[in-house]
């Protein structure tokens, strides 16, 4: 760290004043002691009492050494701070706004259900290997976490992936490709209700997979569904601690998910969070934190290249360790591995 905090700086604009002025005072008394008929050492002594009592080493020495002290113990609990001003900007926090994939959550979703339509499958007696297979050559080419989770079950069940060809991934939504000449998407309910009719009983489901806690993702071919495959990501065991510790420091807790509004309800329940803001798409992350800034000082914690935007955004991005490169390189302050526990109490503040 070899920049200085604002802090820092004050304090070397007061000393810049202040040491000359006690220095001055001191002369003075000096020489107030000598008209006096006092003898040198007596004159001396008064002179140097004033420089000692007055202290002026102390106020550019103090506001270097806290945050050489503060800095340590961020290092010893993993936490790295790029700059002295990330430290200071950290104490000042007022709002914590937590990405929920991999901060609140342990970011390795499972699947959990597959819930395939009977009528779409009703030449194969293996339904959900039939829609787990549809669901895996469909994800395989997608980086999004939800999508390995179908790809480690097929893996586990053996379930062959096939190719598929036209692949687009539309951010927030959903996936698009042609698999055997069928033309796949995959999403949320919100993309997919667009291209197909989904029934009130797979509504009816999808609902109670949201209430669970659960992603539920839906899979159609042309114009017919194919089913759903819920997925969920467990909840970090120290997150609610962690949310219970920043809430007793007085900071507001806020998470923010692209999930719909049950399932984040669902898991902000869980954490324990003051706000939950649901169905916030990647690049509407960054508007969210604009408007938490008008309300206080917001720091931001996410590990994902789509957290990058918003942890710019934020007065004090926090980075996980073990996230992508683009998103640590736009912090202030990094942890070595999960957060957000480790950014609590002093070591941030």
């Amino acid at each position: 760290m070899t920049t200085k905090a604002p802090i820092a700086k004050i304090a070397d604009r007061v000393s810049g004043v202040f040491v000359p002025a006690v220095i001055t005072i001191a002369i003075i008394t000096i020489i107030a002691w000598l008209i006096a008929g006092e003898t040198v050492g007596f004159a001396l002594a008064r002179g140097i009492s004033v420089l000692v009592i007055s202290c002026p080493c102390a106020l550019g020495l103090a506001t270097p050494v806290a945050i050489m002290v503060g800095n340590g113990k961020g290092a010893k609990s993993g936490i790295l701070f790029k700059t002295a001003a990330s430290l200071e900007a950290t104490g000042r926090t007022q709002i914590v706004a937590l990405d929920k994939t991999g901060t609140i959550t342990s970011g390795e979703p499972k699947v959990t259900d597959i819930v395939p339509d009977e009528t779409f499958f009703e030449e194969t007696g293996n339904h959900a290997g039939a829609l787990l297979a549809i669901a895996a050559s469909v994800e395989a080419k997608s980086e999004h976490p939800l999508a390995k989770a179908i790809m480690e079950r097929a893996k586990t069940d053996e379930i062959a992936v096939a190719e598929v060809t036209d692949f687009s991934a539309v951010v927030g939504n959903g996936l698009t490709a042609i698999l055997a000449g069928k033309m796949i998407k995959a999403g949320n309910l919100a993309f997919v209700s667009k291209f197909v009719e989904v029934s009130d009983d797979m509504c009816a489901k999808a609902v109670e997979f949201s209430k669970e806690g659960k992603t539920p993702l839906f899979f159609a071919a042309d114009d017919r569904l194919c089913g759903i495959i819920a997925v969920a990501d467990t909840i970090k065991e120290d997150s609610p601690e962690a949310v219970r510790q920043l809430k007793n420091m007085g900071i507001r807790v806020v998470m923010l998910t692209g999930d719909n509004e049950q399932t984040a309800n669902a898991i902000g329940k869980q954490a324990g969070v003051d706000e939950v803001i649901a169905g916030v798409l990647p690049d509407g992350k960054e508007a969210v934190i604009r408007k938490l800034k008008k309300q206080g000082r917001v720091a931001m914690v996410g590990d994902g290249i789509n957290d990058a935007p918003a942890l710019t955004r934020a007065d004090m991005g926090i980075a996980i360790g073990a996230g992508s490169d683009v998103a640590i390189d736009a912090t202030g302050c990094c942890p070595d591995e999960e957060p957000p526990d480790r950014c609590t109490g002093e070591q941030c503040g």
